[in-house]
């Protein structure tokens, strides 16, 4: 098969990007090219393996993962000054990363193919899926507070469930650590955008703590593209706040309460309407409690509680104009309530069989409820969940995993998924290879079961879950110490009894149309990604490191024979980190997405395509005293006029400037004499 220009330009490029980074570290790797060489330790600075615990449910190296991951730190989002968590996916591995308009507004996350309902998302255990709409919407979520992010691809319900066909994102809080720290920081800029917030960590004795508290006001752009003439900006609020309090028990037992609430309120449009003071407003409160204790040197129990609820109010505005007719007319509806809630209870229990290997089992209670004024009163889907996984790790060079899942719902009845995966890393060379299948499922909707107005029903309650098998297969390379890492995966998947709105006789409503498992379809990939750290402590050159990752995804609706919606081919990412010195650092961030089509049907043609686009954004930081540094951001640095859903709007070229602050007190340390929190 001939690769396309866009495949053959950045083929091109990634090739060009490894070589001429292993070059340049190959050179700066021999001793014999360093001219400070005798003044310099030769007592190698140890790196801290990433660990992952998603993939698994329990702390694995990365290099040990026999899945397809990865883990965005804080001192990542921190490096780059990014305000939200979307801001961040947006240069993930094979992610499809979308936003109805500005800040704010409502934002999805895809994985490998699939749609927002088939990824799972996690905060601190929580999981926090809409369970009207069976996404979760990353328009409000900040990156305050946030330890790290956790990116697993590919089918996981064999130790997650329902929803994570496409894989998995969780989220962190951090935790508090060393002497108690404040910290502070101001933003301003276009948009009339202002942003503050304060910081509180520490720990002392058994206790820790880390709290934050922020407020981001913009007038924000039009929802709807303003180069097609909307003349009403959107302005945005949003309040918002963290708290991670954690416990050392005996016997190295931990505990840890988390919380986190966000307020916002959204001036927002229905494309190709540009609507009058529409206006949506969102309070979501997230809580989760986890308890986890070694009863033995090879048994450990953890206990899970988790709650998110959220209420959601839709104001349908005063007046709206069409931008394609140029018709004015009053908005349909009235104000209306959604209020959904989500339960988790889930007792995990982690056995060492041996030398080699370990057994993790457990049981999850899943209940998900939600209402609005208009159209549904309570509903509620619950499931029962029995799982258990073998994992092996033979002398830190051959890794495997086997698990299954039973799990039973209230509504459509049983679904068994199950999983296994293996992988080998050769020590030597710093050469693994992995590969993993599974099975996934997908439990309908709220809304897909029951929504209904006060005189039709437009739900099916006999609906069936979504169903999906998953292959992958990868090699990852590390070369001179890890200071270079490769990597090339293949990915397929093929869903079945996918869920659409089609014309059925079970439909009971004028239009004959209901949600109805009637789809399949099937998606499949290559993922290539780099991140070589070119030169580091140098005169002069303290560090310089590049990050890039393409991917190509094949998507084939089986059914209408056309591309799945809003999944480009291309997507391509190249990030560059300079720091000439201490404290100056830049961070230039390039972005592809191409050409994909707005429509799910088989009115694919021209009408409906979405161009390709290509974004710039950079950040440059001056830390002016070790309390205090100033930093400036540029978005979309040359201006790019796009689009990444059709009508709705992008920023033009924005500029924000900020100043951060951080205060130790060192009384309340560890060191410290006597005292106690």
């Amino acid at each position: 098969m001939w690769l396309s220009g866009a495949q053959t330009f950045f083929a091109v490029l990634f090739t060009f990007f490894v070589f001429a980074g292993t070059s340049a570290v190959a050179a700066n790797a021999d001793p014999a090219n360093d001219p400070s060489r005798e003044s310099q330790s030769t007592d190698a600075v140890p790196v801290l393996e990433p660990v992952v615990v998603s993939a698994t449910k329990t702390p694995v190296p990365i290099s040990h993962v026999t899945s397809a991951v990865e883990v965005i730190t804080g001192e990542e989002l921190e490096r780059r000054k990014v305000k939200t968590v979307v801001d961040a996916l947006r240069l993930g591995q094979s992610l499809a990363v979308f936003s109805n308009g500005g800040p704010g507004t409502s934002a999805s996350v895809r994985i490998r193919g699939g749609n927002a309902k088939q990824t799972l998302v996690l905060i601190d255990g929580a999981i926090v899926n809409s369970a009207t709409l069976g996404q979760f919407d990353f328009g409000h979520l900040t990156v305050d507070n946030i330890e790290k992010i956790e990116i697993v691809r590919g089918a996981q319900s064999t130790l997650w469930g329902a929803d994570a066909m496409g894989g998995i994102i969780s989220i962190t809080t951090k935790r508090g650590r060393g002497p108690l720290r404040a910290s502070g920081f101001l933003e301003y800029g276009s948009f009339n955008t202002l942003r503050e917030g304060g910081a509180l960590s520490g720990k002392k004795g058994p206790f820790d703590v880390s709290l934050t508290l922020s407020r981001w006001d913009t007038s924000s752009i039009s929802a709807v593209n303003y180069r097609r003439g909307a003349s009403e900006r959107d302005a945005y609020r949003n309040w918002q706040a963290s708290a991670r309090l954690g416990v050392d028990l005996p016997l190295d037992g931990r505990a840890d309460v988390n919380f986190r609430w966000w307020n916002g309120s959204l001036n927002i449009d229905s494309p190709p309407l540009d609507v009058i003071k529409s206006r949506n407003d969102s309070n979501e409160l997230i809580f989760s409690g986890i308890y986890e204790q070694p009863v033995t040197d090879w048994y450990t129990h953890i206990l899970t509680v988790s709650r998110a609820q959220e209420a959601s109010l839709f104001d349908p505005g005063i007046a709206q104009r069409n931008l394609s007719t140029g018709v004015v007319s009053v908005p349909f509806g009235s104000p209306d309530e959604t209020r959904v809630l989500s339960n988790r209870i889930e007792t995990q229990h982690n056995f060492q069989l041996g030398p080699f290997v370990s057994l993790v089992a457990g049981y999850q209670f899943r209940e998900q409820q939600g209402e609005n004024d208009t159209g549904i009163s309570t509903k509620i889907v619950s499931s029962h969940a029995g799982f258990a996984q073998v994992q092996v790790d033979l002398w830190d060079r051959l890794f495997g995993t086997a698990g299954i899942r039973h799990d039973s719902f209230n509504t459509f009845g049983d679904a068994t998924t199950y999983r296994v995966t293996g992988g080998y890393l050769h020590q030597e060379t710093g050469t693994k290879v992995r590969a993993s299948y599974a099975t996934g499922f997908r439990a309908p909707t709220i809304n897909q079961l029951f929504f209904r107005t006060p005189d039709f029903n437009f739900g099916n309650p006999n609906l069936k879950p979504e169903k999906s098998q998953s292959f992958d297969v990868g090699l990852e390379q590390s070369l001179f110490e890890k200071r270079i890492t490769l990597s090339l995966g293949y990915f397929w998947n093929r869903f079945r009894d996918l869920i659409q709105n089609r014309s059925a006789a079970i439909c009971k409503n004028p239009f004959n149309s209901c949600p109805v498992n009637v789809a399949s379809a099937k998606t499949q990939g290559w993922e290539a990604s780099a991140n070589i750290v070119v030169i580091q402590d140098r005169p002069w050159l303290k560090r310089l490191e590049l990050r890039g990752q393409y991917t190509m995804t094949l998507t084939r609706d089986l059914t209408t024979a056309t591309r799945l919606q809003r999944w480009p081919v291309d997507q391509a990412s190249v990030s560059v980190f300079y720091q000439p010195f201490d404290p100056l650092s830049l961070v230039v961030d390039f972005r592809f997405v191409g050409s994909q089509f707005d429509s799910p049907s088989v009115a694919q043609d021209d009408s409906q395509r979405v161009g390709s686009f290509e974004v710039v954004n950079l950040t440059t930081t001056y830390e002016i005293v070790p309390q205090m540094q100033a930093y400036l951001r540029v978005e979309n640095l040359f201006d790019e006029e796009y689009e990444e859903i059709r009508f709705f709007g992008t920023p033009n070229r924005s500029i924000y400037g900020g100043v951060r602050m951080n205060f130790e007190f060192p009384f309340f340390s560890d060191e410290s004499a006597g005292g106690s929190l």
